[in-house]
C-alpha cells in the first residue's frame, strides 16, 4: 500500500489525527487490509504536503488506537486481527431491542479503554477514578465537555456543563428539575421511549406537533403555543430516534425562533449529533438561553460507557440539574469519566468516532443493496432505518419472525404517544457487533416479509 493516501481534504482540527482518523475509516471499510504496509513517514509528508512531525503524531495515534504497529525499519503495518483472549467465556446477551453504535474495527474501542486505563491508574497526579466525584461530575471531564461542545457552536464554560451517568439519566434531571406535573411538553407523533417514560413518571401532558422529513414544523409549533400552554419541546434534531428525520440549518433557525419567541424550553437530545463527518450546528447554538443540551456518548461510541453531558443554560439551572443528578446516581461512572477525559485531551476519541462512522457508513450500503429503494429512511453516517408498513401489517409479526435472526426490529407502537392510532412501521438496528454478512442475510429476510404480497398476508395474522 505504498500508494495510500489518506482523505484529510476539509477535516476540522489537527492534522495528525485527521490522518489516523482516515486510517481508521480506510481499516473499516478495507481499503486497508491486515498487513498492509503503510507508506514511509517522509514520503506521505512529501505528498500531503505536511511536515515529518504530523505524520510521525499520526501514526503514533493509529498505533495507540491498536490500528496498525511498527517494524522497525520495515516501517508500519496493519494490524492483524486481534486473538480472541481464552478464559471464562462472556456468555450474557446484548438487549437486541436497544439502538447500539456498530462496533468499531480490531476491538479498537476495548484496546484504547484498555490503554488509557492503565495509564490513569499509573499516575500520581491524575484523577482519582475510585473516589466519590463533586456534584456535577469531574471537573476534568466538565472541562472537556464544554471544550467539545464549545468546539460545536454552543455558549458555554465549565460551570454551566455537567457529567451524568448517560442520556437517560440526563433526561430524567432536566425534566424533573425544570417541568411539573400537568406542563405539555411538546413532541412528534414518533418519540424516543425513555423520554415517553420519564414523562409518564414526572405526569406531564405531551402535544403531538406535525413533523416531516426534517422533524418538528416550526409553524405547527407555534399554533399548539397559541392554543395550548405549551412549555417545553423535546427534539432530537439530527438522525431522530425513530423516524431518521433530520433537521437542515433553515429549520433549525426557524424552530429556533418560534422557542424564543414563545418563551419555550427545550430540551434537545443530540444523542447522535456528533457521529457526522460534518455536523450541523445544535440548536443550543442558536437559542442557548433556552437549551438544555444532552451531548451522551452511548450513542456515538458504546453505550456502555453511560458518560453525557449537559449544558445548562445558565449557573443556577446547572446548580439544579447537579442536585438531582446527585440524589438519583451519586455520580457518573468515574473510572469511565476520566478514560473519555482522557481520549478527548489526547485525540482518540475523534478516532474512535470516526471508525464508529466508518462502520455505519458500511452498514448502510448493506442495507441500500439488500432492501427495496425507497422502503425506508435512513441517514449515510446512521445506523438504524425507519421503514413505513402497509395499513393494516402486523408489524408484530415481522417482529418475531426477525428476532431468531438476531436483528434489531422495534415495532412503531413502541414509539407512539399513541400507540392505539399509530401507523405500522419498523425501527431496523443495524449497529450493534452482528457481523456484515449475518445483517446481510437479516435484511433481505426483512426485505422479503415487507414485500407488499406477504404484509397482505402477514395483515391476516
Amino acid at each position: 500500500m505504498q500508494g495510500w493516501k489518506p482523505v484529510i481534504a476539509g477535516t476540522l482540527g489537527p492534522k495528525y489525527l485527521a490522518i489516523a482518523e482516515a486510517i481508521a475509516r480506510d481499516v473499516a471499510s478495507g481499503a486497508l487490509n491486515a498487513g498492509d504496509r503503510l507508506p514511509p513517514q517522509r514520503m506521505l509528508a512529501e505528498a500531503l504536503d505536511v511536515d515529518l512531525t504530523t505524520i510521525t503524531r499520526a501514526y503514533g495515534e493509529a498505533q495507540r488506537l491498536g490500528l496498525i504497529e511498527g517494524d522497525g525499519r520495515r516501517g508500519s503495518f496493519v494490524r492483524s486481527k486481534a486473538v480472541e483472549p481464552t478464559g471464562i467465556p462472556y456468555k450474557e446477551p446484548a438487549d437486541a431491542g436497544m439502538n447500539a453504535p456498530p462496533e468499531a474495527a480490531d476491538r479498537m474501542l476495548e484496546k484504547a479503554f484498555g490503554a488509557s486505563a492503565t495509564q490513569l491508574l499509573s499516575r500520581v497526579d491524575g484523577p482519582a477514578p475510585f473516589h466519590y466525584q463533586p456534584r456535577g461530575g469531574m471537573a476534568l471531564a466538565r472541562e472537556a465537555g464544554a471544550a467539545l461542545l464549545r468546539g460545536r457552536g454552543i455558549p458555554c464554560e465549565d460551570d454551566t456543563v455537567l457529567v451524568s451517568a448517560g442520556g437517560q439519566h440526563a433526561l430524567h434531571a432536566v425534566i424533573s428539575t425544570e417541568l411539573r406535573p400537568g406542563e405539555v411538553l411538546a413532541v412528534s407523533a414518533f418519540v424516543y421511549p425513555g423520554l415517553l417514560a420519564v414523562a409518564n413518571r414526572y405526569g406531564l401532558r405531551l402535544r403531538v406537533i406535525d413533523s416531516d422529513g426534517e422533524g418538528t414544523v416550526p409553524d405547527a409549533l407555534a399554533e399548539a403555543c397559541v392554543d395550548d400552554s405549551v412549555a417545553a419541546v423535546y427534539c432530537v434534531p439530527t438522525n431522530d430516534n425513530p423516524t431518521t428525520a433530520t433537521m437542515g440549518a433553515d429549520r433549525r433557525a426557524a424552530l429556533a425562533a418560534v422557542i424564543r419567541r414563545c418563551g419555550l424550553k427545550l430540551i434537545e437530545d443530540d444523542a447522535y449529533g456528533m457521529l457526522p463527518e460534518h455536523p450541523l450546528s445544535p440548536l443550543a447554538s442558536l437559542v442557548p438561553e433556552r437549551t438544555w443540551h444532552i451531548a451522551s456518548v452511548s450513542k456515538i461510541l458504546s453505550p456502555g460507557l453511560r458518560v453525557a453531558w449537559i449544558a445548562a443554560p445558565d449557573v443556577a439551572a446547572a446548580w439544579r440539574l447537579a442536585a438531582d443528578l446527585h440524589e438519583t446516581a451519586v455520580m457518573a461512572p468515574p473510572l469511565n469519566v476520566a478514560v473519555i477525559a482522557d481520549w478527548l485531551q489526547a485525540g482518540t476519541f475523534h478516532g474512535l468516532r470516526a471508525a464508529v462512522r466508518a462502520e455505519a457508513r458500511a452498514r448502510q450500503t448493506i442495507a441500500r443493496a439488500a432492501l427495496r429503494p425507497g422502503s425506508f429512511h435512513a441517514q449515510d453516517e446512521g445506523y438504524h432505518l425507519w421503514m413505513p408498513l402497509p395499513v393494516a401489517t402486523n408489524a408484530a409479526e415481522i417482529v418475531n419472525a426477525l428476532r431468531s435472526h438476531g436483528l434489531s426490529v422495534v415495532a412503531s407502537d413502541a414509539f407512539a404517544v399513541a400507540p392505539a392510532n399509530a401507523p405500522p412501521a419498523l425501527r431496523i438496528s443495524i449497529g450493534g457487533s452482528m457481523p456484515r454478512d449475518r445483517l446481510e442475510r437479516a435484511l433481505r429476510l426483512l426485505d422479503a416479509l415487507t414485500t407488499p404480497d406477504v404484509t397482505r398476508k402477514i395483515a391476516l395474522v
